[in-house]
């Protein structure tokens, strides 16, 4: 192919749902962002050109001084003195690729709204050829890839591939994530300052302390107010994402997969295609949840069902399984509504204890001596579905698989990995591994009648070597677990899985490609689950993420809280229980099965609408809650984190329609009389009626809250 002819600069000009994407498309070079943020509204190609003209900076010191140039894969041939959006060599040559495009890019709206731009380009001098991939979701929700090839005889070895945005000055402030085993997802802010600030994942998957979202915003930005700009990666594997400001004042956010050495060898003609690249850009960060949730929402494989409220085995029974204990579990977890039964581990193999028998996924003889037929047949009969607990990457070794097949394991240099939970990792690059695992868990999708499965993903993929050579082996093995997903899914239609990974390791836009569900912790204590709940929800749907009520006492703090704070915490999400119910009283079990039924008759409007938090004045109360699409009514929920120094005050409640008259209420679902208890502001007696303009600028003396506890307010379009 030739080299596109050159010209006058040409621009495309994308917008959807208030966000405008300016890509200047000059001569022959990579595509150029020329603004990213809030609509710009109709804009000629003469206004395109006259933007880029006059937000053209100053040259500094040297002529290299060329901020305004960054394409959406950076080179360093264009005065890019960042990080490069390709790394790599080949035996130390054709290290600083330049690009050039060889046809006019392509642009096309799919029917349902996507925009869409492909762009394929050349380095004939370094035998490279790449296609870039740019998507504009009718949401707003921002996406981009690129595919890699290698167009020459010498091996080329890929040490990075990465996309870059750039964001204006004035996002001066950054916000992140970081987190542990059932600490996930604590936020972190700090100044957008000179340098870079990465984040980089070597872990083998998403990670507990994850950067979720690399969010760089207006001075003090928050829930509801300042520009922000976000950046997510679809990848369950390692992997990085970076703010970087330059002396020159560029100032971008960046992802890419974390190669190790020689993880990608391209030979003469291979490709690699990155992950996607996810962004949003809003006013707010209810704004900017709002685009990915939206996005989410609009996939084919996304759930058209209502989400069954999930009972859990774990925390009720952990290893002590019966057919007797499990069926009375049952009984009790449908009298108070639940509608799926999932058994977790220890039911396969000689697993009575965390130390044997992962990767025999066989069940147990011993603790099923007529398999898991009776019990599913009694799920069934209560009207719930079936699904089971699996972990098919790892492998223990005391099992059967390990002293069949060690060579199945990862080991670098010729030595075993450390062990992590008394297991190691089955490398799914083997075609063996991954046969047997694969005609092990579809035997038993044949065998019974099971919706779905429970992923977890307890260990890490450190010093993960591919034998016998030890090659680094996550990229590999990442792309198996997806594919690996992906057929059981085409081998029983309908079957839905959960990702789980020592709780929230792993959460990202690559495995919810095949997962509908996440476990957001391994914690269910209400207190953590409010604020691990409030973040997760900033880049999942509320009807995504996996929310329980647990036992009276939790199982990780150790902390007591009452039902009322344990199940107005579990409502919000997609519900479930993690409780024993055999130890419950009559009054709690009542009790619990009116919060679910509350949240069975609320759950389209909160797995359906707008996820909103309040920006309130005191840091000790939050205020969040789910309006519905159409604004016609709204949950909201209120909530003391800490000892608070005086009660909540107004709460003003955001999202409503502010030309709409709304009647406000406070429900009580477990009707346990705790609102009685509570001293009672007269509004809340008897409901009152007011516009959402007054309830959103003005709000609503709210109920006295002591720490930890939580009261609900419902909106609803007055009559």
């Amino acid at each position: 192919m030739s080299p596109a002819e050159s010209g006058p600069p040409r621009h495309l000009h994308l917008r959807a749902a208030g966000t405008s994407l300016v890509l200047e498309l000059v001569d022959d070079l990579l595509p150029v962002v020329r603004h990213w943020g809030v609509d710009l509204g109709e804009l000629d190609q003469d206004d395109l050109v006259a933007l880029t003209l006059a937000g053209r900076e100053a040259l500094g010191d040297s002529p290299f001084d060329v901020a305004d140039s960054v394409a959406l894969l950076p080179e360093h041939g264009r005065a890019w003195i960042g990080r490069p959006g390709v790394e790599g060599s080949r035996s130390g040559r054709d290290w600083s690729p330049a690009f050039r495009t060889t046809r006019s890019p392509e642009s096309a709206t799919a029917p349902e709204g996507t925009q869409r731009v492909v762009v394929h380009a050349a380095d004939p001098a370094a035998y490279l050829s790449l296609v870039l991939e740019v998507e504009l979701h009718p949401g707003g929700l921002l996406r981009s890839r690129s595919t890699l090839t290698n167009t020459g005889e010498e091996t080329y070895d890929v040490g990075a591939v990465r996309t870059a945005l750039p964001v204006p000055e004035r996002a001066t402030e950054l916000l992140d994530f970081t987190g542990r085993h059932t600490y996930e997802r604590i936020p972190q802010r700090q100044p957008f300052s000179a340098g870079v600030h990465s984040r980089e994942v070597r872990t083998g998957r998403t990670g507990l302390d994850a950067v979720h979202l690399l969010c760089a915003g207006e001075p003090g930005f928050g829930f509801r107010h300042g520009q922000v700009w976000a950046v997510h990666l679809g990848w369950s594997g390692n992997q990085q994402a970076y703010a970087e400001r330059l002396s020159n004042g560029a100032r971008v956010l960046g992802t890419g997969e974390a190669l190790e050495h020689g993880e990608v060898r391209l030979d003469a003609g291979e490709s690699m295609t990155t992950p996607w690249t996810y962004a949003a850009h809003g006013i707010g960060l209810d704004e900017v949840a709002g685009r990915f949730h939206a996005w989410l929402r609009s996939r084919p494989h996304a759930p058209s069902r209502p989400r069954p409220v999930t009972l859990n085995t774990w925390e009720a029974v952990y290893f002590e399984q019966s057919l007797e204990r499990l069926t009375a579990l049952a009984d009790l977890g449908a009298r108070v509504g639940a509608e799926r039964f999932v058994l977790d581990d220890g039911w396969f193999g000689g697993r009575r204890d965390d130390t044997t028998s992962l990767g025999d996924w066989v069940v147990s003889p011993d603790v099923w001596p007529q398999g898991l037929g009776p019990l599913v047949d009694h799920v069934h009969g209560l009207g719930m579905e079936f699904g089971l607990w699996v972990e098919p990457e790892m492998v223990s070794l005391d099992s059967d698989l390990a002293r069949a097949h060690p060579e199945w394991l990862f080991s670098a240099g010729g030595r075993r990995g450390l062990d992590s939970r008394q297991q190691q990792v089955l490398d799914l690059g083997h075609p063996g591994a991954y046969a047997h695992v694969r005609d092990q868990i579809v035997h038993l999708l044949r065998t019974y009648d099971i919706a779905y499965l429970k992923w977890d993903h307890n260990r890490y993929l450190n010093d993960a070597g591919h034998t016998p050579g030890g090659e680094p082996g996550v990229r590999a093995h990442t792309l198996a677990a997806y594919r690996l997903m992906d057929e059981l899914r085409a081998v029983r239609p309908g079957l839905e899985i959960e990702s789980c990974a020592g709780g929230g390791g792993r959460i990202d836009l690559g495995v919810l490609d095949r997962c509908v569900r996440v476990w957001a912790s391994d914690c269910i204590d209400p207190l953590e689950r409010q604020q691990i709940q409030r973040w997760t929800f900033a880049l999942l749907p509320p009807g995504w993420v996996g929310t329980h009520v647990g036992s009276p006492r939790s199982h990780t703090t150790g902390r007591r809280h009452d039902l009322s704070f344990r199940a107005q915490t579990a409502i919000w999400g997609h519900m479930g229980i993690e409780w024993d119910l055999t130890t419950a009283s009559e009054e709690e079990l009542d009790v619990l099965g009116r919060w679910v039924a509350f949240h069975r008759e609320h759950r389209d409007l909160l797995h359906g609408g707008t996820v909103v938090n309040g920006d309130h004045h005191d840091e000790d109360t939050w205020v969040h809650g789910v309006v519905a699409q159409d604004r016609s009514e709204a949950l909201y929920g209120v909530v003391s984190v800490r000892r608070p120094v005086s009660g909540p005050g107004r709460v003003r409640l955001p999202g409503l329609d502010p030309e709409r008259r709304y009647r406000v209420t406070v429900p009580d679902p477990g009707g346990d009389g705790v609102l009685e208890r509570r001293p009672m502001v007269p509004w809340a007696r008897t409901g009152v009626v007011l516009p959402g303009r007054v309830l959103a600028e003005v709000g609503l003396p709210m109920l006295p809250l002591h720490p930890e506890h939580t009261h609900l307010v419902h909106v609803g379009e007055a009559r």
